[in-house]
């Protein structure tokens, strides 16, 4: 008890908000959601998206943070402090963010040489056909890169939870929000006339992001629409990979779990959606609506340096301010998944946090020059179930958020729902006279709606179900 007194924590709720909405906050806000509403329907994918959030999404986000605050553990040792045999649970939840921290960290080094080349002047080089092929194909840069990133993010999390990870949030979410913006509304002020003569503009491109499409609408079209919108919130939320519970141990007793909820759900959404209103518009004013089907490292790496190059001069300083923005999501989403494993280290081992950053580090280090090294001398080909060729980073990818993340999610929902029962959630977001909304709710979703829907989702990206 005394080790568990001593733990640090945010120093308000403001800093928590802002830390967990900067690891929700990522690539997949930014390179999956637009793709995935312009493939949807628009707006018929932003309203199922809007309804999972404050239901699904709701129910997964409280249950971690709950189960977080409640222990005062990280992932690793909480569950099993939950309830005896739930152990390998936690082992579960802290191999998420293990398998996924590597590979950040090389993403990361990628959006760091696109921001190093805008900022050179060089950003017509990046529009280049074959640019991003070449230099990720590299033996060096790319790991130079990855190295970078991740030397920032080790710095980050040396740092007690207030003075590293609750300071860098502060500085950093508000200016990620300022920029989301200000290159949103500009994506709605560009006008392009192609070389048939015919233009295009940014608010029309914004009409199809608003407008649902229902003229194909069929069963099986919405549920296709509803496992889309509902994997891309499972991941983004950053809810199944012990982020939330880490952060969660490190809120404070009289903090309101219910309110900072509803703002991280909230400032979640909103960046997606203008990650959508940033994005979309610029890439139709220039591409039409076939370049609004990129998505992933194709969209950011590929695709938006064309746009960028299309524009003129202004396009080199729209890059800079994009790719500074990737940058600011990437980095505090790496800063969350590093601290899943490092407190789960610590609580684990009753270890030192710079010994525990120092042990997490090399490891990415090691693994991210594997990755890196995955598209050249350790290069493969591999069919995933889901009908993904993949190679070493894919495939980390599809076992982490595929396999582990939906596994992890299920059994929390056994767990909360069905042996501890969802009061044990409940009376801790109501600790110290708190109201709790939506309990009703909260309690059909932890114990049959979520689990259903998550067994459906972890079914159909192992390629069983195939007519969603």
């Amino acid at each position: 008890m005394e080790k568990e007194n001593k733990r640090n924590t945010f120093t308000g709720s403001i800093g928590f908000v802002l830390a967990a909405a900067g690891s929700a906050v990522g690539l997949g806000n930014i390179w999956r959601f637009p793709y995935l509403a312009a493939k949807d329907g628009g707006g018929l994918f932003l309203l199922v998206y809007l309804i999972l959030a404050l239901t699904f999404g709701f129910t997964l986000l409280t249950t971690e943070i709950a189960i977080g605050r409640k222990t005062r553990q990280s992932p690793l040792t909480a569950y099993g402090k939950l309830k005896k045999g739930w152990g390998f649970l936690g082992v579960l939840s802290c191999l998420v963010p293990f398998l996924i921290m590597p590979y950040y960290c090389v993403i990361g080094g990628w959006v760091l040489k696109y921001l190093c080349t805008y900022l050179s002047g060089f950003g017509s080089q990046a529009a280049q056909d074959g640019y991003f092929e070449a230099f990720i194909t590299g033996d060096k840069e790319p790991i130079f890169m990855m190295v970078l990133f991740l030397a920032f993010v080790v710095f980050v999390v040396v740092w007690e939870v207030n003075k590293g990870i609750e300071t860098t949030s502060k500085i950093i979410m508000p200016m990620l929000l300022l920029l989301v913006v200000a290159i949103a509304i500009f994506s709605l002020t560009l006008k392009h006339t192609d070389g048939e003569g015919i233009m295009r503009t940014g608010m029309e491109g914004l009409k199809i992001y608003l407008i649902p499409d229902i003229s194909n609408l069929t069963v099986s079209h919405f549920f296709t629409v509803l496992m889309d919108a509902m994997g891309q919130l499972f991941y983004s939320l950053s809810v199944a990979m012990g982020i939330m519970g880490a952060y969660g141990s490190y809120v404070k007793e009289d903090a309101n779990l219910a309110v900072s909820i509803n703002q991280i759900e909230i400032f979640d959404t909103a960046v997606a959606f203008l990650a959508g209103v940033m994005i979309l518009p610029a890439v139709y004013s220039f591409m039409g609506q076939e370049g609004m089907q990129a998505s992933g490292p194709g969209l950011m790496f590929r695709s938006l340096p064309k746009v960028f190059s299309e524009m003129g001069k202004i396009g080199n300083i729209v890059g800079i301010l994009f790719f500074a923005l990737i940058l600011f999501a990437a980095l505090t989403s790496a800063v969350s998944i590093m601290e899943a494993v490092v407190s789960s280290l610590m609580d684990q081992f009753h270890i030192s946090r710079l010994r525990a950053v120092v042990m997490e580090g090399a490891i990415a280090l090691i693994i991210g020059i594997l990755v890196c090294l995955g598209y050249n001398k350790l290069y493969f080909e591999l069919l995933l179930p889901n009908g993904v060729t993949a190679q070493l980073l894919d495939l980390m990818d599809y076992i982490s958020n595929n396999i582990l993340m939906p596994i992890v999610a299920i059994a929390t929902c056994i767990l909360v729902g069905w042996i501890l029962k969802p009061k044990f959630v409940m009376d801790e977001v109501e600790k110290g006279g708190r109201k709790m909304g939506r309990k009703g709710l909260y309690q059909v979703m932890i114990k049959i709606v979520a689990p259903l829907l998550l067994l459906v989702l972890f079914l159909k990206s192992l390629g069983i179900l195939t007519f969603i």
